[in-house]
């Protein structure tokens, strides 16, 4: 049984990945930023930790690596820290597998579509402009600039996963927004623009793809993870009236409205099933209903 080790584990993202991996016979251990005392094979570790972190690798001597651990709320308050967990706790992490004991065979890494920025229209492959827009983006760009000093001493991959939703993720978010009011029959909810569409894919998906992609390792690549659809505001609304059979008014809010933002932006999966052949996400229906009927 190889022997896997997600950073980041109790995440909304690392819970799907770290079950998914599990069904398919990997021995998963996992880091995150508080104690588990529940878990035997979870370590608390700080990715801002150089020697902590180097001691838990050494530890674990983990066969593989998916790496989730990140600031990822793109409105967090302390800008400081998407540089000191994204960029310089990555680079901690790198430099512990490095001169690890047991070279892993996969290190794959998040990153994050945001590097792709919101001036782009139409389908995004790989080889599209980049131009983040915010510090989040940025960090997870330069993450993966300070990544490709390693390509020589470990087999990285690199996904950009675009959008994703699904059962446990904080309604910070825009879809677990939206379930949320309707779930509790809200009067009113508070969004931007209405019309723009965007690529939403299942977090049941994306944890086969990181899966797959991990099993594969197709080293030095970076790869998109998307549905490669686009779905508007106003689409997300229906279907979530359709299955919850509330309606609610929708107040546009001027401050969650962003500047020349496009219209329609979505990605290409092409690349990414050309490693690991077939793959697609659930329609988004079947998503935003298995959020809704979440107890």
């Amino acid at each position: 049984m190889k022997r896997v080790l997600i950073t980041g584990a109790n995440g909304f993202t690392g819970r799907y990945v770290a079950a998914e991996l599990a069904r398919h016979g990997w021995e998963v251990w996992g880091t995150g930023s508080h104690e588990d005392p529940d878990e035997s094979r979870y370590r608390r570790a700080d990715l801002t930790d150089a020697d902590g972190l180097r001691d838990v690798i050494d530890e674990v001597q983990p066969d593989a690596v998916v790496h989730l651990a990140a600031i990822a709320f793109v409105g967090h308050g302390d800008t400081a820290a998407f540089y000191a967990v994204n960029l310089i706790g990555t680079r901690n992490l790198l430099s512990a597998l490095a001169v690890c004991k047991k070279r892993p065979g996969c290190v794959l890494l998040a990153s994050s579509a945001n590097v792709y920025g919101n001036s782009s229209e139409g389908v995004l492959s790989e080889a599209a402009p980049l131009n983040p827009a915010n510090d989040y983006a940025v960090s997870k760009l330069a993450m993966e600039y300070m990544a490709r000093l390693w390509m020589d001493k470990l087999p990285l991959v690199i996904a950009r996963p675009f959008n994703y939703t699904g059962v446990g993720q904080a309604e910070s978010f825009l879809l677990p927004k939206i379930v949320g009011h309707f779930r509790r029959k809200a009067a009113v909810i508070e969004l931007g623009n209405l019309d723009v569409s965007r690529d939403f894919s299942d977090v049941r998906a994306v944890a086969q793809a990181y899966r797959r992609l991990l099993e594969t390792c197709p080293k030095g690549a970076t790869v998109n993870v998307c549905s490669g659809q686009s779905h508007s505001l106003r689409e997300v609304l229906l279907l979530a009236e359709k299955i919850t059979g509330h309606s609610l008014r929708v107040e546009v809010n001027p401050a969650f409205v962003r500047d020349n933002e496009v219209k329609t932006l979505r990605g290409d999966a092409a690349r990414l099933r050309s490693y690991i052949g077939d793959w697609e996400t659930q329609p988004l229906e079947d998503t935003l209903r298995w959020m809704s009927d979440a107890i």
